[in-house]
Parts: C-alpha cells; sequence; structure tokens
C-alpha cells in the first residue's frame, strides 16, 4: 500500500471513529473526559449494551503504514540542537524542536533546518 492512500485511509476511519468517553463521565465533574477501561461486574458499557457507548477495537484502528504520522505523513524527530538537525532525512521526517529548548538555539536549529530543507512542525 501506497503512503497516500494510507493516509487517506487513516482521515476516512478517523472520521467513523467515534469520541471514547468514560463511563459515567457526564456525571461528574472530577472524571474527566478522558478513557478509562470500564472494570465493574455489573457494568453495562463492559457488557456492550446498546446505546451505553462504545469501547476501543481494534477495527478503529489506522493502517499500520499511516501509524505514527503526522498529516503530511513525516515521522516526528525531537531535535535539542543543530547537530542533531543534520541526522534527519527530509523525505520522511520533520522536526520537532524540544520544549527546553531557548530562543537563541532554537534560532540556530530553524536556520539550518531551512538550508537543508527539513520541515520543522513546531517552528
Amino acid at each position: 500500500m501506497e503512503l497516500k492512500t494510507a493516509l487517506k485511509l487513516r482521515n476516512k476511519a478517523k472520521r467513523r471513529k467515534p469520541s471514547f468517553s468514560r463511563q459515567e463521565g457526564y456525571r461528574h465533574v472530577r472524571l474527566r473526559d478522558c478513557w478509562r477501561k470500564p472494570m465493574g461486574k455489573q457494568s453495562k458499557l463492559r457488557k456492550h449494551q446498546k446505546a451505553r457507548g462504545s469501547l476501543p477495537m481494534r477495527g478503529y484502528g489506522s493502517p499500520a503504514m499511516a501509524r505514527g504520522l503526522t498529516r503530511q505523513g513525516f515521522r516526528e524527530v525531537i531535535v535539542h540542537n543543530p547537530a542533531e538537525i543534520s541526522r534527519i532525512d527530509a523525505r520522511v521526517q520533520a522536526a520537532v524542536i524540544s520544549g527546553s529548548v531557548g530562543r537563541l538555539k532554537r534560532s540556530e536549529i530553524l536556520k539550518v533546518a531551512k538550508e537543508k530543507g527539513i520541515t520543522v512542525l513546531n517552528a
């Protein structure tokens, strides 16, 4: 399968995928909206009863080729200094500047990336 078709299939699958919310998450403010597996013995969601929401299953997954890629089809590589930029393959990978990098070093990284034609995702 080609990469572009895998990305299109992933986008199509994501449109169909429901949002998996926590059981009884709407009821209490203290329960965040993040997913937790229902574990209770009499849990209706665990038993897959109708109208109780859906659980994450392997049918909702994206194609293996597109997994872990950005929308443009790049793999993300975290960069801490200008020397690490030279190890990136511009066709397949994109740089993400680490959050701990300061303004001066960030500008150096951006300059080197522009020279080498490397995409920086958080410029």
